[in-house]
């Protein structure tokens, strides 16, 4: 679906609104992010209260809620012809209920068999559905990969010699997938053992619809066809198993950072009058579930139209260069990066390219899904990953945050993104054949 002229609405109160025109008639300045604000909003979204906002728990919603209450007091309209500021979707978990195996009339045990599923029943016996394999020779996670992306239904047999890696994909792909309400996919069923044209397969599945929502706010701009987003996930990994007593994986830095940065920077640009381009500001959901959110709010825009995504990830913590610095992910796929990068020349804040290049960052977060459709997006970073000892644990709360470094971060990339938002910059596209 397009977004184009006319679609937003008015989420606020016009109070709001007319209370921010007042207030710069009178020559009130613009809105800088400040360390007070910032702590506030990053210790209520990180509270014990959240219990981690894992995107499935009840909590979600109450950070979704105070999400939507700070993009509402900043006078932001809704996306589309939303009433409210949620995008909300089903996603669909399906698992198995009862399962039967054979072949050659000999039972087949449970965990030597996994299944890609629609939803409907699997009942196959001989010859009624199409029969492939996985020999020797081949390697199993090139073919496993080519299977998985079929349309059509499949039983495909396993050589035994892969048993190694065929159990650890067992194990994994054992659990209740994922997929978003009306999608249609085949049903494909692996099993290790010798191919076979004698067998019986039995599958009843267990359908589980879940709501899920991401927080999205407007400023219109006068190119109403042109976005610029910025992006952070609010959901992270809720409740783990207890250390010295805490199991709440609050989610301070990761991503609690991130969101505290989109709605700083949705009240900044917001007081600035009316950008030129576009701006949306979005918080995604279900990110540390495989990227649910920022998939689902892709497939409602046409990626044509997003001039740049500026995705914030993890900036609590100083990187290894030291604090007031960043680093940008697939800082070569686009010139995003150097736009960045230079328009905080003489300042005391740097941008530079990712230095964990081997860890394949550019395709671990929301923007991924974009930059595959050829949408300059990248992510925005400054945590050092490789040793920081609170991520994803229960240690990951308010008290680990260096708030300082956290509102200069956020004030660098306000600065950094008036380039593009006022229409001045415009970065080159993702070359989506370099993709693999």
């Amino acid at each position: 679906m397009k977004v184009g002229t006319g679609i937003f609405r008015k989420a606020g109160f016009v109070t709001v609104f007319a209370l921010i025109s007042i207030l710069q008639r009178c020559g009130i300045q613009e809105y800088t992010p400040n360390e007070k604000s910032v702590s506030q909003i990053l210790k209520t979204l990180s509270s014990d209260q959240m219990k981690g906002r894992q995107a499935l728990s009840p909590e979600i919603w109450e950070a979704a809620s105070y999400i939507s209450s700070k993009f509402n007091k900043a006078g932001l309209t809704s996306l589309q012809e939303n009433e409210d500021y949620l995008q909300t979707f089903n996603l669909i978990e399906i698992g198995i209920a009862t399962s039967s195996f054979t072949i050659n009339n000999r039972e087949i045990p449970s965990d030597h068999y996994f299944a890609f599923l629609n939803g409907s029943n699997v009942n196959w016996q001989n010859g009624e559905v199409e029969v492939a394999e996985i020999k020797e020779e081949e390697n199993f996670r090139q073919a496993f990969r080519e299977f998985r992306e079929t349309e059509r239904d499949l039983l495909v047999f396993v050589d035994p010699s892969a048993s190694n890696i065929f159990n650890r994909f067992q194990n994994f792909f054992s659990r209740p997938q994922r997929v978003f309400e009306g999608e249609s996919n085949p049903n494909i069923v692996f099993v290790i053992g010798t191919i076979s044209d004698n067998y019986e397969v039995n599958i009843t599945p267990e359908i589980t619809s879940h709501e899920l929502a991401n927080v999205t706010g407007v400023i219109e701009g006068k190119r109403k066809d042109e976005f610029v987003l910025f992006s952070a996930h609010y959901d992270h990994i809720g409740v783990r198993p207890a250390v010295q007593g805490d199991s709440i994986a609050n989610g301070a830095n990761d991503n609690a950072s991130g969101v505290t940065a989109v709605i700083e920077l949705a009240k900044h640009f917001k007081s600035l009058g009316k950008p030129e381009r576009t701006l949306i500001f979005t918080t995604f959901t279900a990110e540390e579930m495989g990227g649910f959110g920022s998939r689902y709010f892709s497939e409602q825009l046409d990626p044509d139209q997003i001039v740049a995504m500026f995705n914030i990830e993890m900036i609590g913590k100083p990187a290894v260069s030291g604090p007031n610095t960043a680093w940008i992910t697939g800082y070569d796929r686009s010139d995003f990066g150097e736009l960045l990068s230079k328009s905080t020349e003489g300042t005391d804040y740097e941008f530079y390219p990712d230095p964990y290049p081997q860890q394949n960052l550019f395709f671990r977060s929301d923007n991924a899904t974009l930059a595959r459709l050829g949408v300059p997006a990248h992510t925005i970073s400054t945590t050092p990953i490789d040793v920081d000892k609170d991520y994803h644990a229960v240690t990951d709360e308010y008290e680990t945050i260096n708030v300082s470094h956290l509102t200069n971060t956020i004030k660098a990339i306000a600065k950094a993104a008036r380039g593009i938002v006022s229409g001045e910059d415009t970065p080159t596209r993702v070359d989506v054949s370099l993709i693999d």
